[in-house]
């Protein structure tokens, strides 16, 4: 089974940079797709970037293009999201993933994605 330990969470400004970090258990697949989701209140469980682990292919929402950024590294089984110029609107919870055998259903689908973290908290002040 594949383990997800998220951390780096915590409260910014309007306007900040925040890096979250990803540890994975063992050595991930070159299949695997990584996929940083988020849960902000009274919402649900939202795509918002994901990463192959061995092309390195890269898929964003569209509220978040130029401003976040994933990323892996292979060294240390793990993936990370660089977030800048946060807005209150990235408050949330962000949840780390794992697709192990892909399917019918896009990268942004929750439903495809196999192995969930426990979630790290990041709460953005206006």
């Amino acid at each position: 089974q594949v383990q997800l330990v998220e951390s780096g969470g915590r409260l910014v400004q309007a306007g900040g940079s925040l890096t979250l970090s990803c540890l994975v258990s063992g050595v991930p697949s070159r299949r695997y797709t990584m996929g940083w989701f988020r849960q902000g209140p009274g919402k649900e469980r939202e795509f918002v970037a994901s990463i192959t682990w061995g092309s390195g292919t890269t898929y964003y929402v569209d509220s978040v293009k130029g401003r976040f950024t994933i990323s892996r590294e292979f060294a240390k089984n793990t993936v990370y999201l660089q977030m800048n110029s946060l807005k209150p609107e990235d408050t949330a919870v962000y949840y780390c993933a794992v697709d192990r055998s892909g399917g019918a259903l896009g990268v942004t689908s929750k439903l495809r994605y196999d192995y969930w973290g426990q979630g790290t908290q990041v709460t953005v002040s206006s």
